[in-house]
């Protein structure tokens, strides 16, 4: 099982490439950094300075889009990632909740990404999309689609070389997810999203997660939550929360308005069946569940998006990884 961190572009890409640098120190596989051209630096900068100070880690977007970007775009800042990180980048593409909707787009159709995918693909293989190719292609950069729902999830299975399964270690929905990315008889590599926290007092520290799971039940999620024992109606515009609850600027402000609709024992079951919260032991067992119910690799969150997860890293690596 491969072991990956989420790493915000929160602060200068040199900053973040020596953060990048620690991160393969400790031991992980994996930095994935998201791209939201509002909330962050540009994802692929970071990256190119991340495969400057790294020589085994993977790298990859997680994720990006093709709706602020242009595939044709897409594809000409994977070959120059790629050529710099030796095949260890990977294209990482979802809807753009976070890029899209802040500049009045709206997120990627499943036909959008049907057809990025395949102009990308074509394009860094030096071939002609609409009578143009790209100079210096950089062929076989693979492709791993962020998906929840049945749609894109098949989409996944069917097109590309990994699912990013963002509905977190809870073991029915988990399970589910790779039933639907299988159904198309291919076996891409699939990867569990989930947010993460090595602690011994869950109680105290799941009520962090208030905001996510609001985010959750706002973005259609009810069902899901409602199989743990969260029953939440949370209203779609919540003023005073900017620019998003998962993206809070003000964490703690966000923890405190979730509150009247996330009870504390609301956070711990959240924690408890869909987050890698708890103590190493806990972690390492739903690490292991999840790999046998078909993950191939696990992608950390931690909560925040304007700081490095610096916290998270060292506990893991010094805490988790020992036990595995």
């Amino acid at each position: 099982m491969r072991i990956g961190v989420r790493v915000p572009p929160c602060r200068p890409a040199t900053e973040v490439a020596a953060f990048a640098a620690d991160v393969e120190a400790a031991g992980f596989d994996t930095l994935y950094v998201p791209d939201s051209q509002l909330l962050w630096r540009d994802s692929y900068l970071t990256l190119f300075a991340a495969a400057l100070r790294t020589t085994t880690l993977g790298l990859g977007t997680a994720v990006s889009n093709v709706v602020t970007r242009h595939p044709s775009v897409v594809a000409s800042l994977c070959r120059t990632v790629a050529e710099e990180a030796s095949g260890r980048f990977f294209l990482g593409l979802g809807v753009g909740h976070s890029s899209v909707e802040p500049v009045g787009l709206r997120p990627s159709t499943q036909a959008d990404l049907r057809a990025g995918i395949d102009q990308i693909r074509r394009l860094v293989a030096g071939d002609e999309v609409d009578g143009a190719r790209m100079r210096d292609p950089h062929p076989d950069i693979p492709v791993h689609v962020a998906a929840t729902g049945p749609r894109n999830l098949r989409l996944a299975g069917e097109l590309a070389d990994g699912a990013i399964l963002l509905s977190g270690v809870a073991p029915a929905p988990l399970s589910r997810a790779v039933e639907l990315v299988r159904e198309a008889g291919r076996d891409p590599e699939i990867t569990v999203s989930a947010y993460a926290m090595v602690t011994d007092d869950l109680r105290r520290d799941a009520r962090v997660l208030k905001p996510i799971c609001a985010g959750i039940a706002q973005r259609g999620g009810r069902t899901a939550l409602a199989a743990a024992g969260i029953d939440v109606d949370v209203p779609a515009d919540i003023p005073g929360v900017y620019p998003d609850l998962v993206h809070a600027e003000d964490w703690d402000h966000a923890v405190d308005v979730c509150a009247q609709w996330i009870s504390d024992d609301d956070a711990v079951a959240f924690a408890s069946t869909f987050c890698l919260f708890g103590t190493p032991e806990d972690i390492v067992d739903r690490i292991e569940q999840a790999g046998r119910l078909g993950a191939t690799a696990i992608f950390l969150q931690h909560v925040g998006s304007y700081d490095l997860p610096e916290r998270l890293v060292a506990d893991f690596a010094d805490r988790v990884q020992p036990l595995r």
